[in-house]
């Protein structure tokens, strides 16, 4: 027999302690039999103790952790794992969820049936955490529908709910606590809210829109934007205050675009944000742009080369002097090709610097330097004073003008490799696009060690992937007619992809290599489609070409890889400018 003297009762416990008096406790208990709660929940609902206490001492004689819910201790999209009419028949609500093991508030945590029905249903190990019935069921109700009531939300939403520390600035001091600078402001929280929500969606971008009835906070995910949130029209200046507040920025100038950065430390990591923001005819809109290293791949290996476009950029990379180019528009990774180039060439006995605008990611072993048009660092004046300082390998941010193109390629015929960014539809067109910033056509011819263009294509999402059968329409402008037996797959959408059908991006490809033949034709500034064509003959894959091979590689479905791709007769409009006549 054991020695343990039992636990009082909860009624008990409570009067022992001076928190309660006999005749409130009759009371509490009289009114139980005829509502049929717990007696707990009665006694807060009279408002005879305070919540807190309660949940302590129910916890206590449990030995279990006990909480009060709140936003910010539960992911909204974790309910669907066990579904709203479980979660209200189990009265559990899942909390969050750190590798296998999920944290669950449960109204009966003491009950080994229900949670064997947790795991069974999740597939987790499941850590149960007293909660209130009428809190579980208040939070089931509001997250059932997969949205946040936003009103209600920033009512409740406490200071302490979330965290998002700044760590520091490029050029600024000490660490400080956010959540201290508009101490007690619900805009701190949102703001906080939203930065967290994307970082952990892997989101590139968060877009705060006015309209008339309300602010509409946008995410971009895989290159998509979707809907994260709503408030009320009327905090969108708060919520612009806060976030120019947070980026540095002039929060009394509205009449002009401004940009500002911070380094954060969020959801156990640091993150770089860069913020701009627009005058529109509504009010200002903002974009957070997040640098993310987590979501920077290094290796060259996982961007998606198909293997002949790996060898020739490789090869590219591997010659001790000339001009390589990355091209395509805004978005398509241009930067983490470079990024991943400088990552594979990067060793003690070479001297490599960058000039970008802005610095996007901080490589160990490279020298990187950040233009500042308002003191005269722009790119063709950092450029002339790093060819100064011997550098092996040079990378420019983006050619944009005659000045940085004239430069660059100076540079890359007096011995250094000079990697850089432009803006052109597909690799042949590059040529075009230098020509036309008045480069000479024998100076190109020899400084052009190769051009590679990219897109990124959505992936199938891997949780919700199925076999589809592409329509003829389809199948003819890819030029696959014909391919009865071919298997491709799409996404039927699920919560992991946000029932998109997609999830996570993949590079494509096209590699122009400057063989003797290409080279003469840039001499004599062949048009593009000549250009193409001979690229074509020795081998290399079109962008459009190139796409369908993932798609047929089951990567992607072949609306996807058509969309981000161009048809090569598209491509014949981008041709040389016509050359006078002498």
């Amino acid at each position: 027999m054991s020695d343990k003297a039992p636990k009082p009762r909860l009624g008990e416990a409570l009067v022992n302690q001076g928190l309660l008096d006999k005749a409130q406790l009759d009371s509490a208990l009289a009114e139980q039999k005829s509502t049929g709660q717990m007696l707990g929940e009665t006694l807060a609902a009279q408002g005879v103790i305070r919540p807190t206490i309660l949940i302590r001492m129910l916890a206590d004689q449990l030995g279990l952790p006990g909480c009060l819910l709140r936003h910010g201790l539960i992911d909204p999209s974790l309910l669907p794992l066990i579904g709203e009419e479980e979660a209200e028949r189990l009265m559990a609500l899942p909390m969050f969820k750190v590798g296998d093991t999920l944290t669950v508030a449960m109204a009966q945590p003491q009950s080994l049936p229900r949670i064997d029905r947790l795991q069974q249903l999740t597939g987790c190990k499941i850590n149960p955490v007293l909660a209130f019935e009428s809190n579980i069921v208040e939070f089931i109700k509001k997250y059932a529908g997969g949205d946040i009531d936003v009103n209600a939300f920033l009512a409740t939403l406490g200071d302490s709910d979330v965290e998002v520390v700044e760590r520091e600035t490029v050029d600024e001091g000490p660490v400080t606590d956010l959540d201290n600078m508009v101490a007690g402001s619900p805009v701190v929280n949102l703001i906080n809210v939203a930065v967290l929500t994307a970082i952990k969606d892997c989101a590139s971008d968060i877009h705060i829109e006015p309209s008339k009835q309300s602010t509409r906070i946008r995410y971009r995910i895989d290159g998509a934007l979707r809907d994260l949130m709503r408030p009320p029209a009327g905090m969108h200046a708060a919520i612009v205050s806060r976030v120019k507040v947070i980026g540095k920025m002039n929060i009394a100038e509205k009449r002009v675009p401004q940009e500002g950065r911070v380094r954060i430390f969020a959801d156990g990591r640091e993150i770089d944000l860069r913020i701009s923001s627009m005058p529109t005819l509504l009010g200002e809109k903002l974009v957070i742009r997040i640098l993310d290293k987590q979501n920077l791949h290094v290796r060259l290996e996982d961007l998606g080369f198909h293997p002949e476009a790996m060898e020739s950029f490789t090869r590219m990379l591997h010659q001790s002097y000339g001009l390589v180019l990355v091209t395509g528009p805004t978005g398509s990774g241009k930067t983490t090709t470079l990024y991943s180039a400088l990552s594979l060439l990067r060793n003690p006995e070479l001297n490599i610097v960058t000039v970008e605008d802005p610095v996007e990611y901080q490589l160990d072993m490279i020298n990187q330097v950040q233009v500042q048009q308002s003191v005269g660092m722009t790119f063709a004046n950092v450029l002339r004073s790093m060819l100064r300082q011997d550098p092996d390998i040079i990378m420019v941010g983006e050619i944009r003008d005659q000045e940085t193109t004239s430069v660059a390629v100076q540079a890359a015929l007096t011995g250094h490799l000079v990697l850089a960014t432009l803006h052109t539809n597909n690799a042949p067109g590059a040529v075009a696009r230098l020509l036309d910033m008045n480069t000479e056509p024998y100076l190109l011819a020899s400084a052009l060690q190769g051009v590679i263009a990219q897109r990124l294509a959505r992936t199938v999402c891997g949780n919700c992937e199925t076999k589809y059968y592409p329509s003829d329409d389809l199948m003819l402008e890819a030029d696959l007619v014909g391919r009865t037996d071919q298997v491709f797959r799409t996404g039927t959408g699920c919560e992991r992809c946000h029932n998109s059908g997609f999830h996570g991006r993949t590079g494509v490809y096209e590699v122009l290599s400057i063989t003797s033949d290409i080279r003469r034709m840039i001499h004599r500034a062949a048009p593009t489609h000549e250009l193409r064509e001979a690229m074509c003959r020795a081998g290399a894959l079109t962008l459009r070409q190139a796409a369908v091979q993932i798609a047929l590689q089951g990567q992607t479905n072949l609306e996807e890889a058509l969309s981000i791709s161009a048809s090569e007769d598209n491509n014949d409009a981008e041709k040389f400018p016509e050359q006078d006549a002498a």
